[in-house]
């Protein structure tokens, strides 16, 4: 049966979360909520609160109707970082529709998040898939590793797939750069580029032939987004790391490495994390892209759902760009 939230494509709504005429209150209310949690300046913490109607989607197609598995990854065992939400979240779900299990990481401050998710999967699945739930800063080599040991304690040391999707985007757009501290690069770094190479190469020794690797980059790495200078130089590390990785490990390994490079997707850091400017530009257009709106978590998630399957057997070293019509060359 469809679900009753396809309305959450349209651009429309989103126009009317933050466009609408004064006179509504419930509107006011609204635009109120994004504002005061809304603090582009600060590191984020508990992730934004979506009122029920604005909640990104997860397993509901644009057309409006659900997402269904077909076994395509079943006995398949999974590793997600930021599984807790957006992106994250919608490929633990459809992963575990897949029919495989899945390990979520999760910082400090989000178990709320991660155990919704795990409970949605438990009922959308009927109690037949194992969710795992693993608290890491991936800040740190030490605790990359010991969240892959998690996994494999609790899975029997298999692993096959493993998708690299924390990360962290502050903006800051002083052209004179003072406002971007030495601290925020290098957390920046140390999150979204270091953490990969720790947990891949922690991850490696227990990878099968056959297996697969997801390190999620972003069209900023393309496009040169000025506003989130270190996020998008980090983003462009991920695609080089992928590309080298692949050619290290998929012919002596058959190990397939790939990334995906998302557009305006509507997930928890875009209002947590955006200033209202940014966010406003975000849900009347999508941040300009061809298709005129931002995109769903579960349409990354498909993408992550056709590389970790046998459906993308023949393809490594390479990027999938869900991104509304933006031209990469």
């Amino acid at each position: 049966m469809p679900s009753s939230r396809p309305s959450q494509y349209p651009v429309e709504i989103f126009t009317r979360y933050l466009s609408a005429s004064s006179d509504s209150k419930e509107t006011e209310e609204a635009k109120g909520q994004v504002e005061a949690q809304n603090h582009p300046d600060e590191r984020p913490g508990k992730q934004f609160r979506f009122s029920e109607d604005l909640k990104p989607v997860d397993d509901v197609y644009a057309n409006g109707k659900p997402y269904k598995g077909s076994g395509k990854l079943e006995g398949k065992v999974a590793w997600i970082s930021g599984g807790d939400s957006g992106i994250g979240r919608a490929t633990a779900i459809l992963f575990a529709l897949e029919g495989a299990d899945v390990t979520i990481v999760y910082k400090q401050g989000e178990e709320k998040d991660a155990e919704d998710t795990k409970n949605y999967i438990r009922q959308k699945t009927n109690n037949t898939r194992t969710v795992h739930l693993v608290e890491a800063d991936l800040r740190g080599e030490a605790n990359c590793v010991q969240a892959i040991q998690s996994y494999l304690s609790h899975f029997s040391n298999k692993l096959d797939i493993l998708v690299n999707n924390a990360a962290q985007q502050l903006e800051n757009a002083d052209p004179e750069m003072t406002g971007l501290t030495a601290s925020q690069w290098e957390d920046t770094f140390a999150l979204n580029i270091h953490s990969c190479f720790h947990v891949t190469k922690a991850a490696l020794p227990h990878m099968p032939r056959g297996s697969s690797i997801i390190n999620m980059a972003s069209i900023n790495a393309f496009v040169g987004r000025d506003d989130l200078l270190d996020y998008t130089t980090t983003k462009g590390a991920v695609v080089s790391f992928t590309r080298g990785l692949s050619n290290q490990i998929v012919g002596e390994k058959g190990i397939r490495v790939n990334a995906i490079a998302p557009g305006p997707i509507w997930t928890p850091l875009v209002p947590s994390t955006f200033s209202k400017s940014n966010v406003q530009e975000f849900v009347t257009s999508g941040g300009g892209v061809p298709m005129g709106r931002g995109g769903q978590p579960v349409e990354v998630a498909t993408c992550c759902v056709f590389l970790a399957s046998e459906d993308s057997s023949y393809i490594s070293g390479n990027l999938l760009h869900p991104n509304g019509g933006v031209v990469i060359n």
